[in-house]
This record gives C-alpha cells, sequence and structure tokens, in this order.
C-alpha cells in the first residue's frame, strides 16, 4: 500500500480557508470588520512568510466558535462550502486525489486549518482521513481552545505518525511509496519525511528548495486534462 497527504490551503484549495471563515463571517456581520479584518491579513502575511506564531493564530481562529451554538455555526458552514469553498476546487486538484484515492493509496488531507472548518472539505473531496488542528470541546460546543499539539510545521509530522499509529502503520516502514503535495514552506519538515514530496504552486522559499532537491513542482490550479 502506499500513502498520499495533501495539504489543503494552497494546495488543493486556489486559497485559504481560515482567511476565508474570518472574511464570510465577517461579511455576516458575526465579526467586526474593522478588528478582524486586518488581524486576518496579517496573520495571513505571518504565515507565508514563515513567521507565524500558531497558538496566537489559533487564540484568534477559534475564538469565534466559542460565540455561537453549534448548530448556529453548521449551519453557517453550509453557506461557507457554497459561497467561500466550492468556487476554490477546481478540476486539476480534484482529479489529482482521485487518481491516489482509485489506486487503492491510503489518503488523508493534512492541515493546520481546524477541524470544523476542514471536515466537510475533505468530505467534498471523497478522502475519508483529515489530520487537522483540533478545536477543544465540551459537551458538544466549542470552548475556544485547542486540543492537542497544533497540526503545523513539525507538528504535522507529530499528528500524522499518531494517526497512521492507531491504524497500526508507520509512516517510513508500513507504505511501499508515500506522497506530500505541499504549496508552503511551512510544511518543509513533513516534505522531507515522504518518498515524494511534490511542490504544488509554491511559494518563493519551496520551490526554490524543490529545484535544488529535484522534487516535482506542478500546478493543480490549471483545468484538468478531460
Amino acid at each position: 500500500m502506499n500513502l498520499a497527504l495533501f495539504d489543503l490551503d494552497g494546495t488543493l484549495l486556489s486559497g485559504d480557508s481560515d482567511v476565508e471563515w474570518a472574511q464570510f463571517l465577517i461579511s455576516r456581520g458575526v465579526l467586526d470588520r474593522e478588528v478582524f479584518e486586518v488581524k486576518n491579513r496579517e496573520f495571513f502575511e505571518q504565515y507565508r512568510a514563515g513567521t507565524l506564531d500558531i497558538k496566537l493564530f489559533l487564540d484568534f481562529q477559534l475564538a469565534p466558535l466559542a460565540r455561537h451554538p453549534r448548530a448556529e455555526l453548521d449551519a453557517w458552514h453550509t453557506d461557507f462550502m457554497r459561497q467561500a469553498i466550492l468556487p476554490m476546487i477546481g478540476s486539476a486538484a480534484r482529479l489529482c486525489v482521485r487518481e491516489h484515492i482509485d489506486r487503492g493509496d491510503l489518503c488523508a488531507i493534512v492541515t493546520a486549518t481546524n477541524r470544523f472548518v476542514t471536515a466537510p472539505i475533505a468530505r467534498e473531496f471523497g478522502i475519508e482521513y483529515l489530520v487537522a488542528t483540533e478545536p477543544e470541546e465540551l459537551n458538544g460546543e466549542f470552548t475556544g481552545g485547542i486540543s492537542g499539539e497544533p497540526c503545523f510545521r513539525e507538528g504535522k509530522i507529530t499528528r500524522v505518525e499518531a494517526w497512521l499509529n492507531g491504524l497500526g502503520k508507520d509512516l517510513h516502514l508500513g507504505f511501499e511509496r508515500s506522497w506530500f503535495y505541499s504549496d508552503s514552506l511551512n510544511d518543509l519538515p513533513l516534505l522531507e519525511r515522504v518518498s515524494n514530496p511534490v511542490a504544488v504552486d509554491p511559494d518563493a522559499t519551496l520551490r526554490a528548495f524543490a529545484e535544488t532537491r529535484g522534487w516535482p513542482i506542478i500546478s493543480l490550479r490549471e483545468p484538468a486534462a478531460p
């Protein structure tokens, strides 16, 4: 069996679900535009530069989840999927995932974005497994905190290994080949752990690194072949 791991934001999506979720809440009047829009973009630029403090960001991102009932959040997310996420999913991204699924590879999305935002997106791609930052819950409602280690940078390795161990598998010994598709310099730790790292529409740092290492560089923004 082979393993195929996919980053989400900027890789399978032609945008960032973290950023778009906050913008969606701003557009609904749930979050104050003057306060949150600037902060949202600041965090995004820090992420792109590789300087993001993940704990500060998660405090910002998860706090709104604790202010509203789960049923209301779920209803909002249905609209969010239709308005913001589906337009960011291209045919090439869908085809890339489908090829791995059809070959019988064990597939998972591995993302720093929290599970509430990303679980419906994983289902849209037909991917059974999601390794994501886990928002803390109490009696079915979000607390605004996180459960366990954030799925970010080296934390992605920790979380992937824990997920695989739960399936009785090992990242290094359990697969003939392993892929990880990502656009971001923040994912270099996990990219270096798989046998087949793939840079997808990469940022400048990852592109230079991939060129030096001879890693494939692809685009999922282009239309898939019929």
